[in-house]
């Protein structure tokens, strides 16, 4: 099994401790900072945007776990500064040539994600299996921090474990987003999953002091 790896979501950080708060996951050896793009089309609200990660890359060399909730993201990916070390996830949902959005991801080298929402069925990704490198679960509708999870997303991470263990895909890596908590993260760690995003259900709170101490403990969680 892979070994599991934090993504600290962004939009959960609080700005005015920002550079604490980087302090600490460098610290902690946070793998990734999730980072929620939003462009108020494809998913109803506005979220991090250019300017942002601009800023975030003259603070932490952590690479970035980009997450395109965009509408035909294929078209703006320019805008955005893509290092190799870097995922990039596009969503299922967010344009009609989802191949062609992710072969426009192949010059920057970073991992190609596709995220899928709650209601969307396992098996609309099986075309796009050869153009990526994990898939991002919505454990949550997009658009919002501080939701509960969808309770049918747990029983379908186990899906779509057996899905790809079917289709011999299992070098594909999960990533699970959206109301991780510590026992939530143990669930879906056997179900497979090996990179969990990490927002107001386990790592952030109001003191940054306490960071370090929540994010030892859902490490512990889902190792």
């Amino acid at each position: 099994m892979r070994k599991s790896q934090i993504s600290a979501s962004m939009m959960c950080s609080n700005l005015v401790d920002l550079q604490a708060t980087i302090d600490v996951f460098e610290k902690e050896k946070v793998e990734y900072l999730h980072i929620d793009v939003m462009d108020g089309e494809f998913v109803p609200n506005f979220g991090l945007g250019v300017d942002y990660i601009r800023g975030l890359r003259e603070l932490t060399s952590i690479p970035l776990d980009l997450h395109l909730m965009i509408k035909d993201p294929e078209y703006k990916l320019p805008w955005i500064g893509i290092y190799k070390e870097d995922i990039v996830t596009i969503h299922y949902e967010s344009t009609f040539q989802v191949q062609r959005a992710l072969d426009y991801l192949v010059p920057y080298g970073c991992k190609r994600f596709l995220a899928i929402n709650p209601a969307t069925p396992i098996g609309q990704i099986e075309e796009v299996l050869d153009y990526i490198d994990g898939v991002n679960l919505l454990m949550v509708n997009p658009g919002f921090a501080g939701q509960k999870i969808v309770p049918s997303t747990l029983r379908k991470a186990e899906k779509l474990q057996k899905f790809l263990q079917e289709m011999h895909r299992e070098d594909i890596i999960l990533e699970v987003d959206g109301n991780i908590t510590k026992e939530h993260g143990a669930t879906l760690r056997s179900f497979g999953a090996s990179i969990f995003v990490a927002g107001t259900s386990s790592i952030f709170c109001t003191d940054v002091s306490h960071f370090g101490e929540k994010i030892r403990e859902f490490r512990k969680a889902v190792e």
